[in-house]
């Protein structure tokens, strides 16, 4: 059993589903605080100052998305929404908002597990480094020199076009989270228009190949149709 103190504020009104979650967290080490209503969630949020919050966004006062919103106000605090809405604006939506992820029920255990372990020490090393501090970036045998602008796999260079490099780092520096197509294309070119969402994915498809990556294999880097992509696992900067 991991013995790491983190505080998650899990905010679900089903008592079934906050059971399990919170079994699956306790037995994990991790300090477990529910709420199962949004007031509730805003003032433990305020006298609790947790780690991370697990919201669903069905509550019973308020739509969840309130909560995230008010939390987003003056705080970095990593949220993944746990919901069972599925469709594709409901998670644009949330991301946009400032969730880290977005989980759909019903949920893998092991999944949840993960996506908290990866959000949790991304979230961290960047409250301690910086943003994006200088040096380099690793995940498996993907390599990123951030002040050569250089990207390796396996030792080997990868020639990027600078749109590509630009779209690259901006998914390292938030590896874990899944990034929406409409927040990339700001972080990139820094504004909207008419065909950016196509000029992404092409560059994305020219990223794919350079990195012998297959059609629909996410060995670096997650594609989930209609919401954006995430730079897999965790960042080990050095």
């Amino acid at each position: 059993m991991m013995n790491n103190k983190y505080k998650v504020l899990l905010i679900e009104d089903d008592a079934n589903i906050r059971s399990v979650v919170t079994t699956l967290l306790e037995t994990e080490g991790y300090q477990v605080i529910w709420a199962g209503t949004c007031q509730l969630a805003l003032a433990l949020f305020a006298s609790h100052r947790p780690d991370i919050a697990i919201l669903d966004l069905g509550l019973p006062d308020r739509d969840g998305m309130q909560f995230l919103e008010y939390v987003r106000r003056d705080s970095l605090m990593p949220v993944i929404v746990l919901s069972a809405r599925s469709g594709d604006r409901d998670k644009v939506t949330a991301l946009d908002a400032g969730a880290n992820d977005y989980v759909t029920k019903p949920f893998s255990s092991d999944e949840l597990l993960a996506r908290i372990r990866m959000i949790l020490r991304n979230y961290h090393h960047r409250a301690d480094s910086g943003k994006l501090p200088g040096g380099k970036f690793r995940v498996r045998d993907l390599v990123i020199d951030y002040d050569a602008r250089q990207v390796f796999i396996d030792g080997r260079e990868i020639k990027l076009s600078q749109t590509e490099y630009n779209i690259v780092a901006l998914l390292s520096e938030h590896c874990g989270k899944m990034m929406t197509y409409a927040a990339i294309i700001r972080g990139v070119w820094g504004y909207p228009d008419e065909g950016s969402t196509k000029k992404l994915q092409v560059n994305m498809a020219n990223i794919r190949k350079k990195f012998g990556v297959r059609p629909g294999e996410a060995r670096y880097i997650t594609n989930e149709l209609g919401v954006g992509y995430r730079m897999n696992g965790e960042r080990d900067d050095g």
